[in-house]
């Protein structure tokens, strides 16, 4: 596992991967399926092309597309709350404000 901060999220966004990601999920208890996997890959895309995390209504609207699922289902995947899972499981540092239109 890569190096993590005092909250338990990567150290170094770039040390994110595939497996890392598992390891994460299951430190939250989240065994990562199809959906998790759709919110998983849209973060890290728009990490890439946008330097920042994305605000939820983003993952929101790519999920809902995606799987025409609907507005709590990134709860019902990660039921701590986007910050607290899904950031971290896609290895992004924790969002500090949420100017990431």
């Amino acid at each position: 596992m890569p190096p993590l901060d005092a909250e338990g999220y990567l150290a170094d966004p770039d040390d994110w991967n595939e497996n890392v990601a598992i390891q994460l999920a299951s430190r939250e208890k989240i065994a990562l399926e199809a959906e998790h996997w759709t919110v998983l890959f849209f973060m890290r895309q728009w990490l890439s092309e946008r330097r920042v995390a994305p605000d939820v209504r983003h993952v929101i609207k790519h999920l809902a597309e995606a799987h025409g699922t609907g507005r709590n289902r990134v709860f019902e995947l990660f039921p701590y709350g986007y910050v607290q899972q899904a950031c971290k499981i896609a290895g992004m540092r924790r969002p500090r404000a949420w100017s990431t239109g």
